[in-house]
């Protein structure tokens, strides 16, 4: 089985394992879910845009560009900005988590939508 063909499941197996979890009650782990798709979609670019080493993507001096076995450069940087984001938004939603923990007591979904008794 090649590089690619494992790296296939296992972008696969982060998929289910993200949709699983953010269908389950607690806030915590749908964010642990919306983190594993995230992972699974940078390293789906990281995959389509195949797997090659040894050849930087530098053109060589004079030349248009990369030679055809350089690695495509354009995959790795939506993958670091993707990274970036998805850390930046990832912390947002534990931020925001946590103050509805603290408002609510309870990081169970079904139980945030009952409204709450007056006083």
């Amino acid at each position: 089985m090649t590089v690619e063909a494992l790296l296939s499941v296992a972008v696969g197996v982060l998929f289910a394992t993200g949709l699983y979890l953010m269908l389950r009650r607690t806030i915590v782990r749908l964010l642990i879910g919306l983190s594993l798709i995230g992972n699974a979609a940078n390293l789906l670019i990281f995959v389509a845009a195949s797997l090659r080493r040894g050849v930087p993507p530098i053109a060589p001096e004079g030349a248009a560009a990369p030679p055809p076995e350089a690695a495509d450069p354009l995959a790795q940087a939506l993958i670091l900005t993707a990274i970036v984001i998805s850390f930046g938004v990832l912390g947002f939603a534990l931020a925001l988590t946590d103050r509805t923990v603290q408002a609510t007591g309870t990081d169970d979904l079904d139980q945030m939508t009952e409204e709450e008794p007056e006083p």
